[in-house]
């Protein structure tokens, strides 16, 4: 099945979804590699400076362009997941309801909560077409591009359920 869906996600959206279906997702989402997972989880949840109840993350060290009007992503590929295990459980008490990478995650923390997106690796520069606008970018000068959190604008962009929110997993 294909659907369109916007963020933020609600619980019955990502209820809705079943491993193989392809969702076209709009709205904001977040990249966040290590550091950034690490930063998010050691400030308290009133103090972070976005909000990621509905949120989805996206395993991504973009290629960014400094432009007269900020910053333009020219490639966005996912960076593997599995590295993020460690967070997971913690990142989706916060409220988040969709992680995209590659090569997929432990599937058991999604149950009842929130479902795992995968996008093609190699594809930066498609991703990048789905791309309409940075809208912000967090703790660059501490974290450096790649693990800098950017706030993306995407529309249309282009994903697999990998892991849904019942347990099921493409990857067994």
């Amino acid at each position: 099945m294909a659907v369109k869906l916007r963020t933020p996600l609600s619980l019955d959206d990502v209820l809705g979804l079943k491993v193989g279906d392809i969702v076209y997702l709009s709205g904001v989402i977040y990249t966040a590699r290590d550091s950034a997972h690490r930063k998010i989880l050691n400030i308290p949840r009133k103090g972070l400076p976005i909000e990621l109840e509905g949120a989805v993350i996206y395993h991504c060290g973009p290629v960014v362009r400094r432009t007269r009007e900020g910053y333009e992503i020219v490639s966005a590929g996912p960076t593997t997941s599995a590295r993020m295990n460690v967070y997971l459980d913690a990142i989706l008490s916060l409220g988040v309801r969709g992680i995209i990478g590659k090569g997929g995650m432990d599937a058991e923390p999604f149950k009842g909560r929130a479902v795992y997106f995968a996008f093609t690796g190699g594809a930066g520069s498609l991703a990048a077409k789905s791309i309409k606008r940075v809208v912000d970018v967090l703790w660059l000068r501490k974290l450096g591009i790649p693990e800098a959190v950017w706030v993306l604008e995407v529309e249309n962009f282009p994903l697999l359920v990998a892991i849904d929110a019942y347990g099921n997993s493409l990857y067994r």
